[in-house]
């Protein structure tokens, strides 16, 4: 079986590739450039998916499965997110369709499901995607999977596995949630504990391998069991609670965010407030995989990692 990994170069992307060493495929890892060494059987080719790549790449190799893993995490330019999020995807998305690519794994983020006082707790997922405008990381991942539902539709010849993953931790993974535990103290709303769900770099990395062929198609949530609140993770990390009322963090945001002292908004605050919280029952009971770590173990695993 010929696997083409888009993003092979990201975090996750280079977990996969170890996890997939031992595995009899054909890998081709594709990103903008290479930044390590790969197992010998693989082979490396240049992707920009913001452009003609994919397609004149996916029909030169003609891959069974793709791998979509290129993204622009946050705190990208929000133009440049957009190409390389939403029209990147659609530029893979079209390869695959052109050339006939049995299969699709596409990792999508909890972000979808929006920052809502009413979001169901937990979220399952035929949730309705209510990612808020103002993040463009939210909305870029609500617009990928209304492109992936219509193209559902459209073109049912080409599975599609799409994984909503909870916040990604593992030994050397920093990303926008860790640079909240590096602050001398834990922000928090008042009234909200912000419950945070994790999921290990390697639980992922063995749902995608999982989804090149073994898995059914679908919609699945990836998180770990259980959940830490904000009280929780301070204490492990050892530092104070600044509980503040939202019109008094959104003050506060607005002075750091001006001084460049975060890179958080003011109109970020229900990030903080209403952090969606995953349903893993689907991908225990149809996908076929129970995570091997708890939220508190993998971030446990982080934080020891980290030094914290």
């Amino acid at each position: 079986m010929r696997v083409l990994i888009t993003g092979a170069f990201s975090s996750v992307g280079c977990a996969l590739i170890q996890e997939l060493a031992n595995e009899s495929l054909d890998v081709i890892a594709t990103d903008i450039a290479p930044i390590l060494r790969l197992p010998l059987h693989y082979r490396f080719s240049s992707m920009d998916v913001r452009g003609q790549d994919p397609d004149r790449i996916i029909a030169h190799e003609r891959p069974d499965v793709v791998i979509h893993l290129a993204a622009a995490q946050p705190p990208s330019n929000r133009q440049l997110a957009h190409k390389v999020n939403v029209i990147g995807t659609r530029n893979v998305l079209d390869a695959c369709i052109a050339h006939g690519v049995k299969r699709l794994v596409v990792t999508s983020s909890n972000a979808a499901y929006g920052y809502h006082a009413d979001n169901p707790q937990p979220l399952i997922e035929t949730a309705p995607l209510r990612a808020n405008a103002e993040y463009s990381y939210a909305d870029h991942y609500r617009q990928i999977e209304n492109i992936l539902q219509q193209a559902r539709i459209d073109h049912p010849q080409l599975e599609q596995v799409v994984l909503r993953v909870a916040t990604v931790l593992g030994a050397g993974v920093e990303n926008i949630i860790t640079a909240l535990f590096h602050r001398p103290h834990m922000l928090a709303v008042n009234g909200s504990d912000g419950p945070f769900s994790f999921i290990w770099t390697r639980d992922l990395t063995r749902v995608l391998v999982r989804a090149i062929a073994t898995s059914p198609p679908g919609v699945f949530n990836v998180a770990a069991d259980g959940v830490l609140s904000v009280h929780e993770l301070a204490q492990r990390l050892g530092k104070p609670v600044l509980r503040l009322p939202v019109w008094g963090l959104k003050a506060l945001l607005t002075v750091a965010h001006t001084l460049h002292f975060t890179r958080y908004h003011p109109s970020h605050v229900s990030f903080l407030q209403y952090r969606p919280v995953l349903d893993n029952s689907a991908l225990k009971e149809a996908f076929g995989y129970t995570p091997e770590l708890t939220s508190r173990q993998v971030f446990g695993l982080w934080q020891k990692n980290a030094g914290l």
